[in-house]
Parts: C-alpha cells; structure tokens; sequence
C-alpha cells in the first residue's frame, strides 16, 4: 500500500474584513495538499529457506526487514543460526539462485532463500586473546597493558554450527571427489575408495569435529556423516538407504584414536580423564571423569604459548593487588582476567576448592563485570542478551499458562499472579515467570528465593542455602516485591555478590558463576535450571529440538508418554522437560 499524498480539508475561516485583510477571502475555504515520501507497509511475507538439502524449513514474517542484514538477523533468530551465512534468493528471471543484496528483491508475500554457511573465523577473539604483561611491572606503575597478545593453545571461538561446514581435503582426495561427483551426477556411480584416501577424509574429519568439540554426541557425530555425504554424494554407502552410516561409524572411532593420540600428546583438556594420571598410589586408578557436561566450549584449554604456571601466578597475584584498590584499573583487570583463563579453568576442574577460597583468590571473579567474560569464555555466548532475550520471547506464552486453571490451583502460583495484576510492568513479569517456573515444575524453591527485611540476620537468612537469592525489601508479604533495597547471590550458605538490582539480574549471575564455577544444579531443582538452560538460553546440550517438538506436538496432555527413544543420560531430564512443555498445551514454547 503506498500512500504518495495527504490532502488536508480545511473549516471555513470567518475573519473581520478591513483593508489589510481583503486578500483573506481566498482563505474561506482552503485545500492543502501535502507531499510525503512514498512509505511502504509490509505485510506478513512467507520464507521456504534452504539451509542444506535435507534441511528445509518454512519461516513466517510478520514484518519484513528493511535492509538483508536485518533479514538475516530475524532468520539467525528464528532458525538458531550460529554461523556466519549469506542469502541467496530465487530469481524469476533466471530460475535460479542469485545473491541477495536488496529486501526489494523479494515478492511481497511468498519467497524462497538460500542459506550458503561461511566457514568459521579463524581469527582470535578478543575474549580468548591473551594479554602479555611483563613481569616486571606492576599495575600501580603502568597501567597500560602491551599490545603483544598471544592466542590460546587450544580455545573454541564458535558453538556446534547448525550444518558442518566438511573440510578441504589435500588436492589429489579432492581431485578425486570432483570426478567421483560428476560421475555419479551422470549415472549414481559411487566412487571406489583405496584405503588412504579414507583415512584421509576421517582425519580432517576428526580435526574439524575437535574444533568444536572433544566429547561430540551422537547427533553432532551423525551430522557430520550427513553434511559428508550431502557436498560429496559418491561417497554414499553401497546397499544403504541413507548412504551415511558406516561413516558415522567409522567416524565415532576416529574420534576416539584421535582423542588418544592428543592425550599421549599432553592435551590437558583430555589427560584429565586418562587412567595413567598421577604417580604413587594415585597412579592407574579410575579418576572420576571430568569433561563437559554442559557443553562448555572451552572446558579446559592448554596454558598459553611460552607461559607456565609461575608466571601466570604472578599475574594473578598482581590482579589480586589491583583489586584492593578503591578504583581499579578494569582495563587490566580484564587483560589479566583473560590471560589467566587457562590457569584459572585447571584449578577450578583439577582441585576443585569450595567457593570462598575461590574468591580469595580470584576476587575479580566474583564481579557482574568478570561474571559476563567469563562465561562468554567458557561458552562463546554472550550471557545477558540470551538469558533476557530467552525470557522475553517466552514471556507471554509462560504468563497464559500460569493462568491455567492447572497452574492456579498451587496456592503459591496464584499469590504470584494476584500480586503481578497490581503492577504488571515487564520487569514485574520476568519476575513472575522465574518465581513460577519451579511451582509447575513440582519443586520447591522456599529454601533457594528468600525475602528478609533490612533487620533480619544476614547468618540466619543464609543458614541452609548452599545455592539461592537474597532479597531485601520493606514488605515480605508481597511476592513479587515492587523495590528492593538489596539483592544478594548466595553460594555455600555465604553471600558472594551484593548490589545486583533486581531478581533477573540475580539469575543471570547465578547461571554465569554455576558454568564458571563448575558448579552442578541443586538436586532440588534440578529440572528447573535445566528448562532454563535449555528454554531460556535455548542452548542445544546433544539434544535435537526439533525431535523433541516433533514429540511434544503428537502427545496429548492426557496421556503422556514419550515416544521418541534417548539416550540414558538424557532420559530423565528430557521427561522433566517433556512434562513441563507438556503443561503448556497449545502453548507450546517450542518455536
């Protein structure tokens, strides 16, 4: 619809004649016409998006971008893209695909698009850099940091992508692949593979999965097969119908050769779990296996190039000094903070010391500021804007579902409500989603939220609390209370972050120390932090959503079961989750 001019009618102007106004009589009756840029209102556009051949969605729009970087952010968005990626549109000029470089290229209500996955970056980000500080000076003498920075021996700067991006191979395997290609274009014959050239294509394999992960699942190992098979199909299988399965296979012992040989190697992030580790008694014993439980992407990554511990110890310890300070330099704070990642991840998982050592020894850590980098570290995910964006997005389906007649019938979810309709601001209902989440999740959260009053014994209000948040307000009674003079994080029954404004700024922080600290979920609320994790940071842990939707959709309310089969470790935590998302009915959160 476009709108070119405004035509403005105009009363009758009554006015007194006299001689300085005769000319008013062209004013009995006047038109104005006012020219105005053409403005375009875009209506609800229908995207069929191609992200591989055997991954093809349908994507609704209720408005359209204006430029194709705010089209590929919607579509990052919508279909949880974590790589960088270009558009490509379908012309009908050409019946063929062409670059996007224009919103106005597209139909008005019907498109289809292209998604082309760039390969990872493979520059250093500026998180994971590691600033040199000489070791002779000090902070309080120079507060300039060097410009000399040295990557990490080993440190993700990228999650699982949604497609794997398949390596390039050495020219005479590609060489091959291109003619085994058209020749099977021509007539399906596949290509006939000596020995070599298998492994070849494993290792490259295995070196591009270890990019991203050194403990992948099963679905991350099956994906790679996929994307293997989809960019060369003459490597399909003889006699199979999906033509992936020995290499999934074949792949899942490539993984575990190479972890070996980087383990005999001194890769810390895998001899951590070797049977061989440590001398004396402790030598050849079962150790308890530490890796990412929660897909850390840098779980536990080498010391920097041409450091070692003593060195980096005495960054610590100047960091340390920096913090006593009643205005510390950040800057350095943060250089040092990054640079003794490494150092700091190995004590965290080796020796694992209780929280208030932890904070004697890393003060800078125990901070909003470090909290965010860190986690960002540890995840390559920035904290604040998912955690927010997560419950944002959810928001309204969470706050109809907490209405239901299911949901109100807990004493406790209905004083929630009732205390929301009072002041129903936005930061109010983030906070009501999160006070409700454990109620319809049939846990108790009485020991993990307390609200205390200014001149209630800090001792006796954390006494039992080994993970909660500590609000300090004039009225106890309100449960969604409207201003609090303090919000406390406690851990270990002691409180280790003041000032934190409000009850969601406190979650963020809470998940952020959990994953810094290598800290597991309390037992008695177990599943509500894993549909946290899982629904407001919507952050995949080798789980595949969209089966699970598939199984959340063919389920009814009245008969729960589970119909797709998991893996044990899974299981138990996909039911609580299936329950929860169950709850929701028509609602359903999975979008």
């Amino acid at each position: 619809m476009h709108l070119s001019s405004i035509s403005l009618h105009l009363p009758q102007r009554h006015k007194t004649k006299s001689s300085d106004d005769t000319d008013d009589e062209g004013f009995e009756k006047c038109t104005f016409v006012v020219s105005v840029l053409k403005v375009s209102l875009h209506l609800k556009m229908l995207l069929r998006v191609i992200i591989s051949e055997r991954d093809i969605r349908k994507v609704t729009l209720d408005t359209v971008p204006d430029t194709v970087h705010g089209l590929k952010e919607v579509l990052r968005s919508k279909l949880q893209l974590t790589d960088c990626f270009d558009l490509q549109y379908e012309d009908k000029d050409f019946n063929d695909f062409c670059n996007l470089s224009s919103v106005t290229d597209l139909s008005k209500d019907k498109a289809t698009l292209k998604i082309l996955i760039s390969p990872p970056d493979t520059v250093s980000d500026s998180s994971l850099d590691t600033a040199v500080l000489p070791v002779s000076q000090s902070p309080s003498t120079s507060t300039q940091v060097t410009s000399s920075f040295s990557q990490l021996k080993q440190s993700r700067l990228h999650t699982w992508p949604a497609v794997f991006t398949i390596p390039t191979f050495s020219y005479d395997v590609e060489l091959r692949l291109k003619h085994g290609n058209e020749a099977y274009s021509k007539d399906g014959t596949l290509l006939k593979m000596s020995r070599d050239m298998q492994t070849e294509i494993l290792d490259k394999l295995a070196e591009g999965v270890f990019a991203y992960k050194a403990y992948p699942d099963k679905e991350e190992i099956k994906s790679v097969a996929i994307a293997l098979v989809e960019k060369h199909p003459c490597l399909k299988e003889r006699g199979s119908a999906a033509g992936w399965y020995g290499w999934k296979l074949s792949l899942t012992w490539k993984m575990g050769n190479y972890r070996s040989k980087l383990r005999d190697a001194g890769c810390n992030e895998l001899q951590v779990n070797s049977t061989k580790r440590g001398t004396g008694g402790v030598q050849g014993q079962q150790n308890k296996v530490k890796k990412p439980k929660r897909s850390e992407t840098n779980f536990l990554p080498d010391l920097p190039a041409g450091r070692d511990q003593k060195t980096l110890e005495h960054e610590r310890e100047l960091m340390c000094q920096e913090m006593k300070k009643r205005s510390p330099d950040m800057s350095f704070v943060d250089a040092s903070m990054s640079s003794t990642y490494a150092l700091r991840r190995q004590e965290i998982i080796y020796e694992e010391p209780p929280v208030s050592e932890m904070k004697k020894r890393w003060p800078a850590l125990f901070c909003e500021r470090q909290i965010s980098a860190e986690f960002n570290r540890l995840m390559t995910l920035d904290l604040s804007k998912s955690f927010y964006e997560g419950i944002d997005r959810h928001l309204p389906k969470l706050l109809c579902l907490y209405r239901s007649k299911r949901c109100m019938d807990i004493v406790e979810m209905r004083a929630i409500m009732d205390s929301l309709d009072k002041n129903a601001s936005n930061q109010r209902k983030r906070i009501a989603v999160l006070q409700g989440l454990p109620w319809i999740m049939r846990e108790n959260p009485s020991q993990f939220v307390k609200i205390c009053e200014h001149t209630d014994s800090e001792e006796e209000m954390t006494r039992g609390m080994t993970l909660g948040i500590l609000t300090v307000v004039a009225d106890v009674t309100d449960p969604i209370p409207c201003s609090s003079s303090d919000v406390a994080l406690v851990i270990e029954e002691a409180v280790v972050l003041r000032g934190l404004g409000d009850i969601p700024n406190a979650y963020v922080n809470m998940m952020g120390l959990l994953y810094a600290l290598n800290i597991n979920y309390p037992k008695n609320l177990r599943y509500t932090f894993e549909v946290e994790r899982d629904v407001l940071l919507k952050y995949d842990y080798g789980v595949s959503l969209q089966s699970v939707q598939g199984t959340f959709e063919r389920t009814s309310i009245d008969h729960f079961r589970v119909q797709i089969v998991f893996s044990s470790a899974n299981r138990v935590r996909l039911i609580a989750i299936h329950f929860f998302c169950l709850l929701i009915g028509k609602f359903c959160l999975w979008s």
